[in-house]
């Protein structure tokens, strides 16, 4: 608990207990008026036609009176007065007007709260009647303010107390996380937070955080071996290039310099395939195409379908108006690399088929090729992952091309996966995608 928590109680308990003094002290002096000023009337009231034979006799449960003529002389008195100098030195004027006074006897410790009223309708004539209640022990000198002080500091400490303690519990668990956080780094990803046992929202955010540490944990692993992937793609074409120049340095007329060159040219072109590639996995990640229109993806896969002149035919099965909100560049950079990754594969049949299916927009290639193993169905859409057949079908390739088709899937909200082809028997890629708004209606 901190300093300024003390005082802000502190401040809270003496402002709570400063009121209460004064309002009880006050309140009470009230009661004290009152209670003697309706006695002093009752007074009054008997001495209105006579005088009292002896002693004034006890009103409402007060015992002391006084009734003092204008000469300042006790004319009537409370036997309990016994002789007594008058009560008060204030005298009131005027019909019925009351003064309000107190007085104490021996060393302070008896007091009293006393009403002087100034009345003539009086057997003793024009006369001030004096009447007094005894005050109570806590209104006298500052008893009251001593005793709630005290309690207050008990109520203080005790408050501080239980605040130390709550508050020591609740930031226990928050200090266990900070240290854990403090203990994650990089080079140790593995490190989690502990969760609470408190099922409240500290272990809610420690399961929050630990969630975030695993994603984070993921994506470093991958940030991790698409470097060293990337790295060792890159090194086989530079090393190459590399050769062929220093070859070529070494004996200037040893060959053709043309089919050296050529040689390099095919290696930078390699090289440029696999840095776009790359930049375009960055770009996809950075969502930096944020331009999205409608797309009619029977439309797309036609044109598409149309515009490829390599390898076998393009089948295409289309309803009409399937269509999606996305980037159409990305949208056609999907469709291209799912095309010719069929044609390479296929034997002489591709087929593309588009259809709304529960609410959601699907668009499959089928071709009627060798098909993906099941255990390598998930493995074609890592970054540099290529099979056996793909290495040979084309030994230039980088192996991102599905790697990029996947992150615009997931980029627009959808699922691309593989699969066995119903149609053709061979492989399938099915691009699932939520539809437009309006539904393309």
């Amino acid at each position: 608990m901190t300093t300024g928590s003390v005082i802000l109680i502190a401040i809270f308990v003496a402002l709570a207990f400063t009121t209460t003094s004064v309002v009880g002290r006050r309140t009470t002096e009230r009661e004290l008026i009152d209670r003697a000023s309706e006695s002093a009337r009752a007074v009054i009231d008997e001495a209105r036609d006579k005088r009292f034979p002896g002693a004034i006799p006890p009103q409402n449960g007060v015992v002391r009176f006084q009734i003092v003529d204008q000469k300042r002389r006790v004319v009537a008195e409370s036997a309990v007065m016994d002789h007594s100098p008058p009560m008060s030195d204030l005298n009131p004027r005027g019909r019925d007007s009351q003064v309000e006074s107190g007085y104490c006897i021996g060393n302070g410790e008896d007091c009293y709260t006393v009403v002087g009223i100034h009345t003539t309708a009086t057997a003793y004539g024009d006369v001030v009647v004096y009447a007094a209640t005894r005050q109570p022990t806590l209104l006298t000198g500052h008893t009251l303010e001593i005793l709630l002080g005290v309690f207050g500091i008990g109520l203080l400490g005790a408050a501080s107390w239980l605040t130390w303690v709550g508050v020591g519990r609740t930031l226990r668990p928050v200090e266990r996380i900070r240290a854990d956080l403090e203990r994650f780094s990089a080079s140790e990803p593995g490190h989690r937070l502990t969760v609470p046992d408190s099922q409240d929202e500290l272990a809610d955010l420690a399961r929050t955080g630990n969630e975030t540490l695993d994603r984070l944990e993921s994506s470093l692993a991958r940030q991790r071996s698409f470097v060293s992937d990337a790295s060792h793609e890159l090194r086989n074409p530079i090393a190459g290039l590399r050769t062929r120049l220093e070859v070529e340095l070494e004996d200037p007329g040893g060959g053709d310099p043309r089919e050296a060159l050529a040689d390099a040219l095919a290696d930078v072109e390699r090289l440029q395939r696999i840095v776009g590639d790359l930049l375009e996995l960055a770009r996809i990640d950075a969502d930096v195409a944020t331009e999205r229109t409608s797309v009619d993806l029977g439309v797309l896969a036609a044109d598409e379908a149309a515009r490829s002149d390599e390898g076998p035919g393009v089948r295409v099965d289309a309803e009409p108006r399937v269509v999606v909100e996305g980037n159409r560049l990305r949208l056609v950079r999907l469709l291209d690399n799912l095309l010719v990754n069929a044609r390479r594969h296929a034997e002489g049949r591709v087929t593309v088929v588009v259809r709304s299916r529960e609410g959601r927009s699907v668009l499959e290639v089928h071709d009627d090729g060798n098909g993906i193993a099941p255990e390598e169905r998930e493995r074609v859409f890592e970054r540099f992952a290529r099979l056996e057949e793909s290495r040979e079908r084309d030994p230039e390739g980088s192996g991102l091309g599905l790697a990029i088709c996947r992150e615009i899937a997931i980029a627009h909200g959808g699922t691309l996966t593989a699969g066995e082809s119903p149609l053709l028997g061979g492989a399938v890629m099915t691009l699932t995608l939520p539809p437009a708004d309006d539904g393309g209606r």
